[in-house]
């Protein structure tokens, strides 16, 4: 399921139950478009999931919520006024990283929900990176899904995307229409390969 057939070079859809959610959710919609990308790009072309953004987020997290602590302990070992100055230490440092971390998300995630990793077959060069990032505004229809390839080689960059209403591949009870959605990623993923060739 979802892997290479060898006899004709061609892909097989993904099967599975389908995702139903409320048509009327803009961030389920988000999601599940946003799943169903994800899927295709991992278990159609076998593509390694790399979880290092996240990783970089979830770091500043647990730097921020450590002051946190420090802070709530030593005002409990030493209280109020003692503790003053160590207190607005970690609280400055606290707002701090939290601006850190909506600098990070806004310029170094900018909408990125995938990043694969393309396994050298040879295995001597390293991995080729594909990145999927989307966007759909609140009270909007129009799902854009923008992908980009890194090629680990030459560092050079090619990207594409498309932009469709959302009623492109739900039905009317809100169910994900794989068999429509699917093809589309595909046909993206072949769009950058083709100008990757070039």
């Amino acid at each position: 399921m979802g892997k290479e057939d060898s006899d004709n070079g061609k892909y097989k859809t993904i099967e599975e139950k389908p995702v139903k959610i409320d048509k009327w959710d803009t961030a389920a919609l988000k999601n599940a478009l946003d799943d169903g990308a994800k899927k295709v790009m991992l278990e159609t072309y076998g593509f390694t999931e790399s979880h290092a953004l996240t990783d970089g987020r979830l770091l500043i997290c647990t730097i921020a919520v450590g002051f946190a602590m420090f802070a709530l302990i030593w005002d409990y070992l030493r209280p109020f006024p003692e503790s003053r100055p160590v207190l607005i230490m970690c609280v400055l440092s606290y707002f701090f990283l939290m601006g850190v971390l909506t600098l990070y998300m806004t310029y170094k995630e900018k909408g990125i929900f995938l990043v694969a990793l393309e396994k050298d077959k040879a295995k001597v060069d390293p991995d080729n990176r594909w990145e999927l990032a989307s966007t759909l505004r609140k009270y909007d229809d129009q799902y854009t899904l923008s992908m980009t390839y890194t090629d680990a080689a030459s560092k050079k960059t090619r990207t594409s995307q498309i932009t469709k209403s959302v009623a492109s591949f739900f039905d009317e009870n809100g169910v994900l229409c794989m068999d429509l959605y699917q093809p589309e990623v595909k046909m993206l993923k072949n769009n950058v390969s083709v100008s990757k060739k070039e």
